[in-house]
C-alpha cells in the first residue's frame, strides 16, 4: 500500500455518479465541449445508490399519481401548485433525453422508458370524494387533461384487473389513470449517460475514491483530497467548480467543506423494503403503477404502490416502499453516518424537527416491528388474492431527508431535493429524495443558471439550451399547443 500524493488541476468535479452528476456533467459537455471534468465515486459501479432501479421508490414521478403531491387543504379544495411544477419538469426531463437519443448519445430509448399507465386508487367514501376533487382540479391544467376518473368496479377491473380480483363490490371505490405515463430504469439511464461522457475528450471518471477532505483555497478555487480506495494512493485535485451530488452522502461532504451556506442542515435517514413479486404468472396479470394514500405520519418515499417495472429487460412487480430506520446515509454506508452528521451548528434544528415529527417516528417504529405476515396484509389491501408464498422482502434504497434551520419555525424536516449553492457560484452540493430522479435536469438547469450565469446568458449557451430542450425559457402548462407538439415529438423519439 502507498500513500503516494498525487496532484492535478481540472475545471469541474462532479462527487457521486448518479444521474444528477450525469445530468450535470453531460449537459455542461453539450454547453462547453472542451471543459475538463473529473468525476469520484465511492463504489465500483455508477448509480449503485439511490439511482439504481431496486433502490428508487418511485421511477417516473410526474406527479400523475402520487396523492401526496396533491394535498387536501383544510376548506376541502386540493393543492395542486407542487404537481403541475413536477409534471412540468418531466417534460423537460423527456425533451433532454430525446435530444440525447436524436444525436445518438444514449442508446435505444427502451433500454431505460416504457410507456405505462399511471393509476390513482382509492377506497372509502371519504377518499373517494377527495380523488374526485383531485381529478377536477388537476384536469383544469392542460398537463393533466388526459386523465380519466372512474368509479365503475368493472372499468377499474380493466385498469388494475389484480387490484380489483377478490375486492368485495359494496365498498366504495374509484380511481383515475394517466395513460401517458412512464417506467424509467435511472440506473440504466444513468449508467449509459456515463458511458457516453467517458469516452469525451477531457472527462475522467475514478471509480472505488473517497473523497476525504474539501477545503476553498484563497483563489476561490477547491481543493479535493481523494482516496484510491483499491491502492490506498491519495490524490489532490484543484478545480474551479465543485458538485456534491452524493445521495445520502452529500451531507458529510457539505459539513467537510465547511461554507456557511451549510450551517444548520441536518439529515434524517430512512431505509426500505420491497416485496417483490416471484410468480411470472402474477406479474403478467399487473401492467400499471398504482399508488394509494399514504398512513398517517408516513414519509413521502412510503407512498404505498403495486409497481409495474422493467429492470433490465425483464418485467417486475413490487409492492411497497415499507419505511425502517437506520442510521446509515446510504445503502452501502456506515453505522456512524448519523451520529458523526451531528454538530454544534445542527443539533438544535435536529432535535426541534425531531419533536415536531413525532407522528414519524412513530410510524418509523411500527414499520420497524412489521413481520412478514403485517406486510402480506397491508398487501392484500391493494391485492385481495395475495399469496404470500408469491412474494419475497428485498431490501430497498436509503434517502437521507433535509433538515434545515428556519428562523422562525426552528428546524424543518424536509421532504424534497434541496440545492445548495456558494455565494460565489463555485460549489453546488443536492440534497434530499423524491422526486429528484425525475426532475434532475431542471435541477441542473436551476443549478447551470446560479453557477455558471454569465456563461448561461451568452448566446452560445443559450442557443444550446433550446437545441437540448425546445420549450426552454417557457412554461408548458399555459401553452396547449406546444405542450402537446412537444409530447407528441418526445413520445416518438422515446418510443412511448
Amino acid at each position: 500500500m502507498t500513500d503516494t500524493i498525487m496532484r492535478s488541476n481540472t475545471e469541474v468535479v462532479l462527487i457521486g455518479a448518479g444521474i444528477m452528476s450525469a445530468t450535470l456533467g453531460v449537459m455542461l459537455k453539450e454547453l462547453q465541449p472542451d471543459l475538463k471534468i473529473e468525476i469520484y465515486e465511492r463504489l465500483d459501479v455508477a448509480a449503485a445508490e439511490s439511482s439504481d432501479a431496486w433502490n428508487n421508490a418511485g421511477t417516473g414521478h410526474s406527479a400523475f399519481c402520487e396523492l401526496n403531491y396533491t394535498p387536501q387543504k383544510e376548506d376541502g379544495s386540493v393543492e395542486t401548485k407542487k404537481a403541475v411544477a413536477i409534471a412540468e419538469s418531466f417534460e423537460i426531463s423527456r425533451q433532454f433525453w430525446s435530444y440525447l437519443v436524436e444525436q445518438s448519445k444514449l442508446p435505444a430509448p427502451e433500454n431505460f422508458i416504457k410507456g405505462i399507465p399511471h393509476v390513482s386508487f382509492v377506497w372509502g367514501q371519504e377518499n373517494v370524494a377527495f380523488l374526485k376533487t383531485r381529478f377536477e382540479a388537476l384536469t383544469k391544467h392542460p398537463l393533466f387533461q388526459e386523465m380519466v376518473f372512474s368509479k365503475d368496479f368493472e372499468v377499474l377491473a380493466k385498469w388494475m384487473p389484480l387490484v380489483m380480483k377478490g375486492r368485495a363490490t359494496v365498498e366504495p371505490v374509484a380511481a383515475t389513470s394517466m395513460p401517458i405515463g412512464t417506467d424509467v430504469n435511472f440506473g440504466a439511464l444513468t449508467r449509459s449517460m456515463f458511458d457516453y461522457l467517458s469516452k469525451l475528450d477531457g472527462v475522467t471518471m475514478h471509480f472505488h475514491h473517497e473523497v476525504k477532505k474539501l477545503k476553498q483555497l484563497e483563489d476561490k478555487t477547491w481543493r479535493v483530497k481523494v482516496k484510491d480506495l483499491a491502492t490506498g494512493k491519495k490524490s489532490k485535485i484543484d478545480t474551479k467548480f465543485l458538485f456534491i451530488g452524493a445521495g445520502g452522502g452529500s451531507l458529510p461532504l457539505l459539513e467537510k467543506a465547511d461554507v456557511p451556506e451549510g450551517k444548520g442542515y441536518g439529515g434524517f435517514p430512512v431505509s426500505g423494503q420491497w416485496l417483490k413479486c416471484t410468480n411470472p404468472e402474477v406479474i403478467a396479470q399487473h401492467a400499471a403503477k398504482v399508488y394509494g394514500k399514504a398512513s398517517v405520519g408516513a414519509p413521502p418515499m412510503s407512498v404505498p404502490h403495486v409497481d409495474t417495472r422493467v429492470i433490465d429487460g425483464e418485467k417486475q412487480l413490487l409492492f411497497g416502499p415499507f419505511a425502517g430506520f437506520s442510521t446509515r446515509f446510504l445503502k452501502n454506508g456506515s453505522y456512524t453516518d448519523l451520529p458523526l452528521s451531528i454538530q454544534f451548528d445542527n443539533i438544535i434544528p435536529m432535535l426541534s424537527a425531531g419533536i415536531k415529527n413525532i407522528p414519524l417516528t412513530k410510524y418509523l417504529i411500527q414499520q420497524v416491528r412489521q413481520s412478514q405476515d403485517d406486510r402480506i396484509d397491508a398487501l392484500r389491501e391493494y391485492l385481495p388474492t395475495a399469496k404470500a408464498e408469491d412474494w419475497v422482502l428485498e431490501r430497498a434504497g436509503q434517502r437521507v431527508q433535509v433538515i434545515k434551520n428556519d428562523e422562525k419555525k426552528g428546524g424543518v424536516l424536509e421532504f424534497g431535493t434541496e440545492v445548495i449553492t456558494t455565494h460565489d457560484g463555485t460549489m453546488a452540493v443536492l440534497l434530499g429524495a423524491s422526486p429528484g430522479a425525475s426532475t434532475a435536469v431542471s435541477i441542473m438547469l436551476s443549478l447551470i443558471d446560479k453557477c455558471f450565469h454569465e456563461q448561461a446568458k451568452t448566446i452560445e449557451w443559450q442557443s444550446k439550451f433550446k437545441e437540448m430542450i425546445p420549450s426552454f425559457g417557457q412554461t408548458l402548462n399555459d401553452k396547449p399547443e406546444l405542450l402537446h407538439t412537444v409530447r407528441d415529438r418526445t413520445a416518438k423519439v422515446l418510443g412511448l
